[in-house]
């Protein structure tokens, strides 16, 4: 097998990862607004109200109302994983809630980079890789990824809300490949999600998972 000319490495859970669970973060900001509400109770109900979400992407749109539907989209995330739990009907939730919480997430402070990650995009920088990120994301990446470090080590950066689909939609993947210049034999995916793996095999990418504990 040929070594590759480019890495596409997915964001969330490959290179980067929260530091508190969600639900320590949703219900820290509704204090604020006068709710109380059970950390471990939006944890066990989060990870299922977000797998059954509808794609992260908006084909078509952008700047201010791109902005807007990705606050849609994360709001009514927020507002059934908040129903499920039987702690609030979700419509009512607080006025600018979801708004504060979208931008609660954007700061780089509730993030972490794994440790093994610096060391490997410099092996990799070393070795004359390209690094694109791929991710199921929306416009906060960029800015997040820059304030962790991470973003003057890639060459592109791919996401889902502006590209107008979601892994495990090829598209992500071939837009990473135009970008570089590159086919598809000549690039690896590095994923940790079945999104990943799926939407690399669709476009004819090798991929690696990462097995976080």
């Amino acid at each position: 097998m040929k070594p590759p000319q480019a890495l596409l490495l997915d964001a969330m859970g490959t290179l980067i990862g929260l530091r508190r669970s969600v639900g320590h973060s949703y219900a820290e900001l509704a204090a604020d607004f006068g709710l109380t509400l059970e950390p471990a109770a939006i944890d066990r109900v989060f990870p299922r109200i977000y797998r059954q979400a509808p794609p992260l992407a908006f084909p078509g749109l952008e700047g201010k109302q791109l902005r807007q539907a990705e606050l849609n989209w994360w709001g009514a995330r927020i507002g059934a994983c908040l129903a499920a739990t039987g702690q609030i009907k979700a419509d009512e939730l607080p006025a600018g809630l979801v708004e504060k919480l979208f931008e609660r997430f954007a700061d780089a402070a509730l993030w972490q980079v794994f440790p093994e990650v610096p060391a490997c995009l410099e092996r990799w920088r070393s070795r004359s890789l390209k690094l694109a990120v791929v991710s199921n994301f929306d416009s906060r990446l960029p800015a997040l990824l820059a304030d962790l470090g991470l973003a003057e080590a890639l060459d592109a950066l791919v996401i889902s809300s502006q590209v107008g689909a979601a892994k495990p939609d090829p598209v992500p993947f071939q837009r990473a490949l135009e970008i570089l210049g590159l086919e598809a034999h000549q690039v690896w995916h590095v994923g940790d999600s079945p999104e990943d793996e799926l939407g690399a095999q669709a476009a004819g990418i090798r991929c690696l998972m990462v097995r976080r504990p």
